[in-house]
């Protein structure tokens, strides 16, 4: 093979049939014809000499060298992104993309105000914000798609060697009650008092409660214990039903400010108990980091690191972020938030 057998177009083909599962939505997805797509993908087969699509079902299956090709395909489509950013830097912020990873709590609550501090600085940097669990987002960091991520939960074990995993910021998991709970009128509430309330929580089978639960039983709560006497979907509709009165609910305090603030919601306090869990800042020190993430990283990751932490644990180069003397061990809850 003198020549390359396919083309930039063609591999961004082949991945949008491999995500889509069929060609029509696939030609949906990049504005062309289904006849262009399906075209572009006999011309390739034809080049390799391979079959790439099994044919005989309803949706569009990869063959052994599909799954080949689209593997390293994935990869050189995101070294040619990583190329296009490392161009736009050379504008020196007058423009450029800054790609944040988080997961669900974190996306929800806190990103979104470090992503408007950044924006009103540089108002010509397109930011773009991905929130999904914690093991895409940590994937999708160590593929290089996203710059940076801040999350909640288990970073994939077989990612430790990749990716460099900062403890961030402390987030709080408070007890939330309707303002008229008797025990909204109690200065502390003791532990023996939360197996009598009744509960709302996210579905047990939610990473994010699972994340939850791990933290309170190093409180030594047990949760097996809570009467759940509902299960939803999100935070916020947890938040608008303790609000109603229809019990109580553990959620993170980045969640509830807004609530605090305006007296709709009661945040107890347990005696003897401080629920806390780790926010991790993760990055891959081994890909191109933008300017944008770099002003990012120097002008609003300190901000709202734990008190303390921004002079003497975060310290930010030119190409990497380096801990400098935090000695603190690698997330260990499961799933996220």
């Amino acid at each position: 093979m003198s020549d390359l057998p396919f083309t930039l177009d063609q591999l961004r083909i082949l991945k949008a049939i491999a995500q889509e599962g069929s060609f029509k939505r696939a030609a949906d997805s990049l504005y062309v014809s289904q006849p262009a797509v399906s075209l572009q993908v006999q011309n390739l087969e034809r080049q390799l000499d391979v079959p790439l699509f099994d044919r005989g079902g309803r949706r569009a299956q990869l063959t052994e060298a599909g799954h080949l090709l689209l593997s390293y395909g994935e990869k050189i489509l995101s070294l040619c992104q990583e190329t296009c950013r490392a161009i736009e830097d050379l504008q020196n912020l007058q423009g450029g993309t800054l790609i944040v990873g988080a997961s669900q709590t974190t996306g929800t609550y806190l990103l979104p105000r470090m992503i408007g501090m950044f924006r009103q600085k540089y108002p010509d940097v397109a930011v773009q914000l991905h929130v999904h669990s914690t093991r895409r987002t940590a994937w999708s960091v160590a593929n290089g798609q996203v710059d940076l991520a801040i999350i909640g939960g288990e970073i994939p074990g077989e990612l430790g060697e990749s990716l460099e995993i900062i403890p961030y910021a402390e987030d709080e998991l408070a007890l939330i009650l309707p303002v008229f709970h008797p025990l909204a009128k109690v200065e502390k509430i003791h532990k023996e008092d939360l197996y009598k309330l009744q509960f709302i929580a996210l579905d047990s089978q939610s990473t994010i409660r699972k994340v939850i639960d791990q933290v309170l039983a190093r409180c030594e709560i047990d949760t097996r214990r809570f009467k759940v006497e509902m299960e939803l979907n999100s935070i916020e509709a947890i938040k608008n039903a303790v609000q109603s009165g229809l019990g109580a609910a553990f959620v993170s305090t980045s969640a509830i400010a807004k609530e605090l603030q305006m007296g709709v919601l009661h945040c107890a306090n347990i005696e003897s108990v401080v629920v806390k869990r780790t926010l991790w800042l993760i990055f891959n020190p081994n890909r191109y980091r933008s300017k944008a993430a770099e002003a990012f990283s120097k002008e609003i990751l300190p901000q709202f690191a734990n008190p303390g932490w921004n002079q003497d644990v975060l310290t930010f180069t030119q190409k990497n972020i380096v801990l400098t003397t935090l000695d603190t061990a690698t997330p260990t809850s499961a799933g996220e938030d």
